[in-house]
């Protein structure tokens, strides 16, 4: 099982995104089952539950882990492709963000439309890197500062902006043969803080989003 994979069909998306088949999704990451099992788990009749998982199998969101007998009957186990999924900006092609519209550094939105164009490309990069059996060279760097006030973010945002363009402009090969591009992405946004009754990442604390506020308006 991957740990995380890219939809990129629209259709997979949209099966994916079923409340109930997400739920199967959610249960079969966590280890094989079949109909029967999850049944009683998700509260639905063992064919209603055949019936979602064949929609998730057919575009490769769930896949066959084993087959066993219980009385007359051979129950088919299935288990998750991934432990988790991310919706390419693909599966919404025509309306997907694009983020050479407009550049501004300052904007939460071309900072979001920047995110997709990274999820899009990446994901696209592992399919194909997955069918021609390579590995795929990436690097990522996650990290949290608390700055002490706004003229202290825009300090560290000044010297961060100095430091990646000298490094740029000191590696930047454009004519060397055989060399390879690559897109360089480094975003500084507040820390989402979970609320009571989300999960991190699904809900802002409004406390957060008013300090930024204050702080733009500085």
């Amino acid at each position: 099982m991957l740990d995380v994979t890219v939809i990129e069909d629209p259709e997979a998306a949209a099966v994916s995104l079923d409340p109930i088949r997400a739920r199967l999704l959610a249960e079969l990451a966590a280890g094989p089952a079949s109909a029967a099992m999850l049944a009683g788990k998700v509260g639905l009749p063992r064919q209603k539950v055949n019936y979602h998982l064949k929609a998730l199998e057919r575009h490769g969101l769930v896949e066959l882990a084993g087959e066993r007998r219980k009385g007359n009957v051979t129950e088919r186990l299935m288990r998750a492709t991934a432990a988790s999924y991310v919706i390419s900006p693909l599966a919404l092609a025509s309306v997907q963000p694009d983020p050479d519209r407009f550049r501004d550094q300052l904007s939460a939105r071309w900072l979001l439309a920047l995110g997709a164009r990274l999820v899009r490309d990446v994901g696209s990069l592992i399919t194909g890197a997955a069918k021609a059996r390579k590995r795929l060279a990436t690097y990522a760097l996650d990290g949290e500062v608390r700055f002490a006030s706004a003229a202290e973010r825009a300090a560290f945002i000044e010297e961060l902006t100095a430091g990646v363009s000298a490094l740029i402009r000191k590696y930047d090969a454009p004519d060397a043969q055989g060399g390879r591009d690559h897109r360089i992405v480094v975003a500084v946004h507040p820390t989402v803080k979970p609320t009571a009754g989300h999960t991190a990442g699904h809900t802002a604390d409004p406390a957060v989003e008013d300090r930024s506020a204050q702080e733009i308006e500085q």
